[in-house]
């Protein structure tokens, strides 16, 4: 398998957040002797530097299809990271205290993509199980809505009507914009009002109606209205 040097490299020293990370003692390949060198863990890639400060890593491990175990090493605290194969290589690692071996245990099996193919699968039987109602307890059901009051008969007393401003400045971002020849000059009468409708009782004529039928509806009137105030406006 081929690799980009410089894209792994930026990798390893890039910004994101890394899923561990720490000082390891690794056994040489060739030799016996253990060197301590800074280990990083970004998904199934453990790079390893000369040290913290190194900006480019001496190797890298692929962590696909290995097995991590314990093993008994001159070196306290020693583990292998191991691959299938009669020529695969095994690393031996060993780290500075019980805890920060565990960590790197448990967080080196679980970075390769078939544990986390295996987190998957087990998380889509669970949600099976949900949907299919085998598992997980019963959503609470909504509760009954009370029934709506009817609207009383006689109209409701209207506020006083606020006082016209004698210009009314236009307005923008999307909102409607008064024409120049509907602007108020001191003096003019500003619309009337449209009458306030009495309550319908419910399930009436209009109640059941649909959208454009009711938009017909009062459309007439509003339409009758303004043609009444613009011929108030025309005549002297």
């Amino acid at each position: 398998m081929k690799l980009n040097e410089r894209s792994l490299a930026f990798y390893a020293t890039c910004d994101a957040p890394v899923d561990n990370a720490g000082f390891l003692y690794k056994k040489g390949g060739r030799h016996a002797a253990y060197h301590r060198r800074w280990f990083v863990l970004r998904g199934n890639m453990l790079f390893y530097f000369e040290d913290a400060a190194s900006r480019e890593p001496v190797g890298v491990i692929i962590l696909e299809g290995c097995t991590v175990e314990l093993v008994e090493a001159a070196e306290e605290f020693a583990f292998a990271v191991r691959f299938a194969g009669t020529r695969a290589r095994t690393y031996v690692l060993a780290a500075e205290s019980q805890a920060a071996m565990e960590g790197w245990v448990k967080a080196l099996s679980r970075a390769s993509f078939d544990y986390l193919r295996l987190v998957v699968r087990e998380l889509e039987q669970q949600l099976a199980a949900v949907r299919s109602g085998a598992g997980g307890p019963a959503l609470p059901l909504p509760l009954p809505l009370s029934p709506t009051p009817a609207l009383p008969s006689t109209p409701a007393l209207a506020p006083p009507l606020p006082r016209w401003p004698s210009a009314l400045p236009p307005k923008e971002n999307g909102c409607a914009v008064w024409s120049t020849e509907a602007t108020f000059r001191p003096g003019s009468e500003p619309p009337p009002p449209p009458p306030r409708r009495r309550a319908s009782a419910p399930h009436g004529p209009l109640d059941l109606a649909p959208f454009a039928r009711l938009h017909e509806c009062y459309g007439q009137e509003i339409r009758a209205l303004r043609g009444q105030w613009l011929s108030s406006r025309v005549q002297p």
